[in-house]
């Protein structure tokens, strides 16, 4: 059962007693027959679950983005990319492993997968630095974009961070040329680039990821330039205005398509991706595969000439 946010305590509520019910079913030998009044709390349980998920605010997104229990990157590729060959190092520091990619399949289509790796218990966290990428990560994206050129290969980037390294060693190697060069080695290629924002796209660290032909994202993530209490913390000298940066930032997937940020919503499964993990992973191979065969055949320098308009038509 996956952890509830806090304002899901309704249906946390609904679904513990549903629980207790079962328990005390179980205690009594089946001696009790409550399989109706299960079903009915079940069925008000999930009314519930459609009706919160279907209004709610950019800062009840921005918590279901963050969901310890939404998929990682590992889990996409661990679902939808075959033969998947990881690459490390950027050939001038180090590796970071807050940036993950390398050679696989989608769809029988050979690609170039990269993005954020957040982990999901305490070790893996800090071995991947909560997906918080220095600028060797970035300059090894830049490597792998440029070795996806070199063979023709389309590239794929899942984007979920929030936000780039802001520790004192990122900035002595040079964070934020490393984060300019990527974000124009995405807009400087010449085979296509999809980009999915699968969870928290934060600020510069997520666009040098997702500067792409085709910007996606997942019905509940956020994309934005900061974070809603890094935005609140500057504007109003703490972090208890959160909910009305996030709501005048326009940080949803709905408000960035309607401004025309991003180019298509990924359906997540009711109750958010984090509730059926398997669901949404097939969801998001199966678009990817559709975005990768309508880009597939166009030349480089017409995805070069789309890909300027796209960007300068924005805002």
């Amino acid at each position: 059962m996956a952890a509830f946010l806090e304002f899901e305590k309704p249906i946390a509520e609904l679904e513990a007693r549903i629980v207790e019910l079962r328990e005390t079913a179980d205690n009594h030998d089946g001696a009790l027959d409550i399989e109706a009044e299960v079903a009915k709390l079940q069925t008000k349980s999930e009314r519930l679950l459609r009706e919160t998920y279907a209004k709610l605010t950019p800062w009840q997104k921005t918590q279901v983005a963050r969901h310890a229990e939404r998929p990682h990157l590992k889990d996409y590729v661990a679902g939808f990319v075959e033969d998947f060959m990881p690459l490390a190092g950027d050939r001038a520091f180090g590796e970071d492993q807050a940036i993950v990619g390398g050679f696989g399949r989608i769809g029988g289509r050979r690609v170039m997968v990269i993005g954020h790796e957040k982990g999901d218990d305490t070790a893996s966290r800090i071995k991947h630095n909560f997906g918080m990428a220095k600028p060797e990560g970035y300059r090894k994206a830049i490597r792998l974009m440029r070795l996806a050129e070199r063979f023709k290969l389309p590239v794929v980037t899942l984007v979920d961070t929030a936000g780039a390294f802001p520790g004192v060693q990122a900035e002595e190697r040079g964070q934020a040329e490393a984060i300019a060069r990527s974000t124009e080695q995405c807009l400087a290629l010449t085979v296509p680039i999809v980009a999915i924002i699968v969870g928290e796209g934060g600020s510069g660290g997520a666009v040098a990821l997702a500067a792409a032909d085709r910007v996606l994202m997942f019905e509940h993530a956020i994309y934005s330039v900061i974070s809603p209490e890094g935005a609140s913390s500057i504007l109003w000298r703490g972090p208890e205005k959160a909910a009305d940066a996030a709501e005048a930032m326009k940080v949803t997937a709905q408000d960035l398509e309607k401004l025309g940020v991003i180019d298509r919503i990924v359906p997540e499964p009711v109750g958010g991706a984090h509730r059926d993990r398997a669901a949404a992973i097939a969801a998001l191979g199966s678009v990817i595969e559709e975005e990768l065969a309508e880009l597939e055949g166009v030349s480089g320098a017409a995805l070069l000439e789309k890909r300027r308009a796209k960007f300068l038509a924005i805002g």
